[in-house]
């Protein structure tokens, strides 16, 4: 099959998750064009997605097209379907929703009819995860019918292995080693992760690994500055061999406001780190509380910090979080959720008529 995905190429999960599908639906025999169009680079940035995507489908002859976020990437395929059917051409596009096109520009009354068209006309809806599902159906009353597909971890690249020597290089004395990786946003509250840290060494010799950029790190800095932590936290920016970091993890920490998903936390499982996180959005569809780790209310520093410090001080516990943050992690294995995609790439064509494309692929 001929598939074109769009998304952003940016850090962040929806980069990811496109990215990675498209890799793995061409190692199973599709061809795939990923258009990966520079946000607001090429402004009006909606109507020249729309002419490129037309021209690609028409120039690579593509069997569907798949989109990462409501608008503007389903907005410009539905732009781009109307396009073609004027020129005789049908394409069907499918819309994955990631969290933020439903959670916060979905709710912005100048884009959020905008949204709710762009999904109802999707010829078929995805979302990461059944809190997300919820929350679309809630927002805009879809009626269409929308699969959940969740994240998934590429458990060959993110898994426990032995990094000692580099251990030893952030630990000297054998601290414990706490990650938190984000896009450092207000939403992602990393000084809770600050906050949760100070309460921990207090009791526990740690070192805080804190990996990515965004507005609130200056904040941050400055609130480990006030705090006297700088010499026990280090502030790593973006980082492209995360599976490195996570390796020698000892606890992962997710205090977000909000995750549609929580793919950063799902990577720090499939390396066996056990995880520390809110109840919110989907993140309770991967850490589950007492077995994986332990989950909280949002802004509950006390409840996390004790809980913390059980997994730390409690090397059967410990142990056993480990062991379960890994089994957890194999079920969002790519190769259980990509099947799942190339379902609904079938049933999306066979509905339009254009079955050809199937000959070689679904047998």
């Amino acid at each position: 099959m001929k598939i074109g995905i769009v998304c952003y190429p940016t850090f962040g999960g929806s980069g990811v998750l496109a990215t990675e599908l498209g890799k793995a639906l061409a190692d199973k025999g599709h061809f795939v064009t990923v258009s990966n169009y520079p946000l607001f680079d090429y402004p009006p940035y909606e109507s020249a997605l729309a002419g490129k995507l037309v021209d690609v489908v028409i120039n690579e002859k593509l069997d569907l097209l798949h989109v990462h976020y409501a608008i503007p990437h389903a907005s410009a395929a539905y732009m781009a379907q109307q396009i073609l059917k004027d020129k005789g051409y049908c394409i069907p596009y499918v819309t994955t929703l990631h969290g933020t096109d439903i959670t916060l520009v979905g709710k912005d009354e100048t884009f959020k009819p905008l949204v709710a068209f762009s999904i109802e006309h999707a010829d078929a809806i995805t979302t990461v995860s059944e809190d997300l599902k919820r929350d679309t159906i809630k927002y805009f009353d879809i009626k269409h019918p929308i699969d959940v597909i969740t994240n998934f971890v590429d458990i060959h690249r993110f898994r426990k292995s032995n990094k000692e020597h580099f251990k030893k290089a952030i630990a000297p004395d054998g601290e414990k080693i706490i990650i938190h990786t984000s896009n450092f946003r207000k939403v992602k509250r990393v000084e809770d992760v600050v906050y949760i840290f100070e309460k921990i060494i207090q009791t526990v010799p740690a070192k805080l690994l804190l990996i990515g950029d965004g507005p609130e790190r200056h904040a941050v800095e400055q609130l480990c500055r006030s705090l006297n932590l700088l010499s026990n936290v280090r502030f790593l920016g973006k980082q492209d061999a995360m599976e490195e970091l996570l390796a020698v993890g000892d606890l992962f920490i997710l205090p977000s406001e909000y995750e549609s998903f929580g793919l950063a936390a799902l990577e720090a499982m499939a390396c066996s780190v056990p995880v520390i996180s809110t109840n919110a959005g989907g993140l309770p569809e991967v850490n589950i509380d007492g077995v994986t780790g332990f989950t909280s209310n949002v802004g509950d520093i006390e409840s996390m910090s004790n809980q913390a410090l059980k997994i730390l001080t409690d090397n059967e516990l410990n142990n056993t979080f480990r062991n379960n943050a890994h089994q957890q992690a194999q079920r969002f294995e790519l190769k259980n959720i990509l099947p799942q995609y190339e379902a609904i790439y079938k049933r999306v064509v066979e509905a339009n008529g254009k079955m050809d494309c199937f000959k070689n692929i679904f047998r």
